[in-house]
């Protein structure tokens, strides 16, 4: 694997990052998924504007315009010769000495890596997942602002480790006031009495770009959505649940804890749609030829 790092694109194992780099130290640092089809970054525009609003939110000043920063994730992706791959893009407070004080870091730490997208097993779509109900709570949206995708995972990766231990897939975080928020890396739909919801931002939840698409879709698709706030007994009553992200487009789920659901009509419909939307974007980009990134140039 070839791995840019600030302005280089090196083999993985050059690929190295100071030990006094705050976001290893402090996890200072933010973050953004992105998956390639056909050799375009889908939704890349939005990915990005979310990057900065991650900087802005922690006064992280990012050392590169989004036109250099796209060069750069084209260029990661043609150094390792993929056209559909999962690409991360990190940048942290940077190296500098112990301490808390973001002064102390005068430059930024970015970090582009790219592998061949994951494929999921056909039988996750077919027959879904099983997902929890995690006792680890999502943070308090007053300590930590959710509009950050910051590299502070603990409290994810503990809600993961619950789901692991029960041979779930995934786990949903409540909030402090027991309302459903969203999973470890994951937002969470379901029906309802016909009504596609899905937990609002303010339950503290990190406002999903899949998650704002499949709630476009449903619209589309003439489907009653209500974004609000949600008990887990909501979600034990609804007939179909799904979740979303990135990498798992729209993901069926099959159980809740104890509670069994089929892979529904809605959630087929709407799976089936993402696919479509992606499609179209994809030509849309292609149709639009060359630029400064991508690679035609």
């Amino acid at each position: 694997m070839q791995v840019y790092i600030n302005g280089k694109i090196v083999p993985s194992q050059e690929a190295v990052v100071s030990v006094f780099d705050h976001g290893f130290l402090y996890g200072d640092g933010i973050y953004e998924t992105m998956l390639v089809y056909d050799g375009v970054i889908f939704k890349l525009d939005e990915h990005l504007q979310r990057l900065y609003r991650s900087a802005s939110l922690t006064g992280l000043t990012i050392p590169l315009d989004t036109d250099l920063l796209k060069i750069a994730l084209y260029d990661t992706l043609l150094a390792n010769a993929l056209k559909d791959a999962y690409v991360r893009l990190t940048v942290s407070r940077g190296h500098g000495p112990i301490g808390l004080d973001p002064e102390l870091c005068s430059q930024p730490t970015i970090v582009i890596m790219a592998q061949k997208s994951k494929d999921y097993p056909p039988t996750f779509y077919e027959k879904g997942i099983h997902i929890i109900i995690a006792e680890t709570r999502r943070n308090l949206k007053e300590a930590i602002d959710p509009r950050i995708k910051s590299l502070n995972f603990l409290n994810n990766i503990l809600a993961k480790i619950e789901a692991i231990r029960v041979n779930a897939y995934e786990a949903i975080m409540l909030n402090a006031r027991n309302r459903l928020s969203e999973g470890t890396v994951s937002n969470i739909f379901f029906l309802k009495d016909d009504i596609l919801c899905t937990p609002s931002v303010a339950c503290g939840i990190l406002d999903g770009i899949t998650r704002g698409i499949a709630i476009d879709l449903a619209v589309r698709e003439d489907l009653g959505v209500l974004e609000g706030e949600f008990t887990k007994e909501d979600i034990y009553a609804a007939t179909e649940v799904f979740i979303t992200n990135t990498s798992l487009e729209v993901m069926p789920v099959s159980k809740v804890d104890s509670t069994i659901y089929p892979v529904g009509k809605v959630t087929k419909r709407l799976h089936s749609a993402y696919k479509q939307e992606v499609g179209s974007y994809v030509a849309r980009v292609r149709a639009e030829g060359p630029s400064l990134w991508g690679q035609e140039r």
